[in-house]
């Protein structure tokens, strides 16, 4: 198993982090520049200049008032690969504030302003693609390919939700009082916090920053510690866009995330939240913007069943089963969690599924011969353990995998046979590269068990009867179900969960979550 050598420079003791953390840019601005730059070279970009080390708060690149950083890391190498700063309380309300300022401007462009800005935006990132998708591996750890294939996901929203901009349409509706008209308007809803996780550092933030801009709103985004870098190299092509100073602040925080969310969701001026995460931090944020009232959008956890029916193309199965299960090595929220194979097929799918699996290459993602990197630290490597010694001691088989690489972030991919439907892995979201096969006999019985969960945000099954695919399509308890396809994500759908999967949609016609409809009735206007 090869693990290439990280790039690294060569810096002088004029250029340590240390002696960069201490300094004041506005003091040292061509030092600091040229720091900047030595660092920025680890990455290794063709413009070295989308990597940003500080946070933008209204048009300015600033650090934190105390001086502290975020050191991030790489998750395959665990090699430094720059700071951020470590924002805090007084940080989060300057950003609010400026987006506040930025608001009734930016408000009152036309819908095609935004348009045509959005599609600046989104062309900026297709020509920086090779750069975005390189900084999504070094940061993440995902391959190259599907780092490839984030940076294209994440840019196709911004060209979405331009669409979408010139589309925002009110209504006419018939009064039913003489001489009166009654008109609806939609009217943006004002500053937006935007809170997002490591696991698509790039498409979370557009999915929801692209509705918020092109609906007339302004947004400060919290970027998770572990990728901030992503979110960061957005700025930079947003200002390069055109965007306007304000419209877009960024806050970078890890300790302190506690303080900076709170005020994220309580401040009176924020008037929208939006969040991707786990559940039960889901339900924190949600209990903290009831404070105000504000709207909110929240995509929180899974625990995706995926079914294979007897009468199921067992080639399509197995490779929708790779895509669905093992795509950034399980670390995705519509990732399948449950798999359940109808006892006439699951020898076969078990054993095929196997053999695939056991062919992987796990590495660095920047190697062209890796197919999957490593999870994105050492906490999220434990969970994934914690699920496989809990399903065999209950009575699973391991196929293939079932361990980790010491002292690294990497799980071997792994298949289980066998698994009981008491094992921890059919209550909890893995968020690893763990498939999990159970046998069942009857239509029924595998309905009762995808349906036994307290969230539903994707279901996935495999049926050649036209009948079945319509009748557990629809008693599936989930947001979006897969029928014959392992791939649903698109800007295009409605993204979104039910139970406790979470609130709203985004994408698709998510605009509307970042509007108010407004009524306003005529009258005097005789018969």
């Amino acid at each position: 198993m090869r693990f290439p050598t990280a790039i690294r420079v060569s810096l002088s003791p004029l250029y340590t982090r240390t002696h960069l953390a201490s300094l004041k840019p506005h003091l040292y601005p061509s030092v600091y520049a040229r720091m900047a730059s030595s660092q920025a070279a680890v990455f290794g970009l063709q413009d070295p200049s989308l990597i940003k080390f500080q946070s933008l708060i209204d048009g300015k690149w600033v650090d934190a008032k105390s001086g502290e950083k975020i050191v991030v890391t790489n998750p395959a190498t665990n090699d430094e690969l720059g700071t951020v700063p470590e924002m805090g309380l007084e940080e989060t309300k300057e950003a609010i504030e400026a987006a506040a300022r930025a608001f009734p401007a930016w408000s009152r462009t036309t819908a095609k302003e935004r348009h045509d800005l959005l599609m600046k935006f989104f062309q900026l990132m297709k020509q920086h693609h090779e750069d975005l998708s390189r900084l999504i591996t070094l940061e993440n750890g995902k391959t190259l390919t599907e780092a490839k294939g984030e940076n294209s996901y994440s840019a196709s929203f911004l060209e979405w939700f331009a669409e979408e901009a010139v589309r925002t349409y009110g209504e006419h509706i018939p009064s039913a009082f003489p001489g009166t008209r009654n008109v609806v308007i939609k009217q943006p809803i004002g500053v937006v916090s935007i809170l997002t996780p490591w696991n698509f550092p790039s498409a979370m933030i557009t999915r929801k920053l692209g509705a918020a801009l092109a609906a007339g709103c302004t947004a400060v985004i919290k970027p998770p510690p572990e990728t901030p870098f992503s979110a960061l190299a957005l700025a930079e092509l947003s200002i390069r866009a055109g965007i306007p100073p304000g419209v877009i602040n960024l806050v970078t925080t890890q300790k302190n995330v506690a303080t900076v969310g709170r005020e994220m969701c309580e401040s009176k001026v924020v008037k929208k939240v939006t969040f991707t995460g786990s559940t039960p931090v889901a339900k924190i944020l949600a209990g903290l913007a009831a404070t105000t009232l504000k709207k909110v959008s929240l995509e929180a956890g899974g625990n995706a069943p995926f079914i294979v029916f007897d009468d199921a193309n067992i080639d399509e199965a197995i490779e929708a089963a790779i895509v669905c299960k093992f795509r950034g090595s399980g670390q995705t929220c519509v990732c399948a969690n449950r798999i359940y194979v109808q006892s006439g097929v699951y020898a076969e799918f078990a054993s095929r599924l196997a053999e695939r699996v056991a062919a992987f290459k796990v590495g660095d993602g920047l190697d062209d011969e890796t197919t999957h990197g490593p999870l994105i630290h050492t906490r999220a490597v434990e969970k994934v353990e914690l699920h496989v010694s809990d399903a065999v001691s209950k009575g699973a088989q391991v196929l293939v995998g079932g361990k980790s690489i010491p002292n690294t972030s990497f799980f071997i991919p792994t298949v289980l046979s066998d698994v009981p439907h008491n094992a921890l892995i059919n209550t909890e979201e893995t968020f690893g590269p763990l498939a999990a096969l159970t046998k069942f006999e009857t239509e029924e019985e595998v309905i009762r068990l995808a349906n036994d969960s307290d969230v539903g945000l994707a279901g996935y099954f495999f049926s050649r009867d036209v009948g079945r695919v319509w009748r557990v399509a629809e008693r599936l308890e989930v947001g979006m179900v897969g029928a014959n396809t392992g791939l649903i994500s698109q800007a295009a759908i409605p993204f979104g969960g039910v139970k406790e999967s979470g609130l709203g949609r985004e994408g698709g016609h998510g605009i509307s979550d970042y509007m108010n409809e407004k009524l306003i009735t005529f009258g005097g206007l005789g018969n």
